[in-house]
């Protein structure tokens, strides 16, 4: 029987440690899946991986449900799935869908009486089994919900923006800085000719492994930001 955290971010933007921590808090000998991955679909690379080898008795834990799916109609199916399969579910943020804290809802039932109460009894057991799988339901919808929430209001600030004059995102022809950029430019600066150092082009294309046209690119930015801060 193996234990999995699976964990998965949406944008860029996120950081998955956060999903890690909390998984390895309670479970510090887990077997972490990572997924970075856009959109609701529970067709996901990582996860169809897990899948395939997940067998009965193992177990799968997730930060909260929204992790496991965000469409409410394939998360619940996926669930039961899973528990019709003997896989283990739990989440953190949400144990009260956890598959024991179910089975054990499922294996609750009232015992029948072999009398005419029995009728009741069969009826009250059903009505207790549609209320745990509502639950799960529940806990699905809710989290499409929020997520389509956060688009929205995603949306809506983004009119706002526009309407209030605000640049939206990188302005045409901003690059994105990354540390390997940082570090090329800091070596063109101290070594290349140009610049007060030794190198010619050619050498400090070499020194940083950088392509031509990122090279010259580069050495543009270097002056731009001179005269900037000049």
């Amino acid at each position: 029987m193996s234990t999995y955290g699976y964990c998965r971010i949406s944008t860029a933007k996120q950081s998955i440690d956060r999903q890690v921590r909390n998984i390895r808090a309670e479970y510090p000998t887990v077997h972490i899946v990572q997924e970075a991955y856009t959109g609701t679909s529970i067709l996901r690379p990582e996860w169809g991986k897990l899948y395939r080898v997940l067998k009965d008795g193992d177990t799968v834990v997730f930060d909260s449900v929204s992790r496991m799916s965000r469409n409410a109609e394939e998360g619940f199916s996926l669930y039961e799935d899973l528990y019709n399969k003997g896989i283990q579910l739990v989440f953190l943020k949400e144990h009260h869908i956890d598959t024991e804290t179910y089975k054990k809802a499922l294996s609750g039932s009232i015992a029948m009486t072999g009398t005419n109460v029995d009728f009741i009894l069969k009826g009250i057991n059903e009505y207790l089994m549609a209320l745990a799988k509502e639950q799960i339901k529940l806990a699905f919808e809710q989290s499409e919900k929020e997520v389509a929430d956060l688009h929205q209001r995603t949306r809506e600030g983004l009119v706002t923006a526009k309407l209030n004059g605000k640049q939206v995102g990188r302005k045409k022809g901003a690059g994105f800085e990354t540390k390997k950029s940082r570090a090329a430019k800091e070596k063109i600066r101290i070594h290349c000719k140009a610049f007060g150092g030794t190198l010619d082009d050619v050498e400090c294309m070499k020194l940083t492994g950088l392509a031509r046209n990122t090279y010259y690119k580069y050495k543009r930015q270097i002056r731009e930001e001179a005269k900037t801060q000049g």
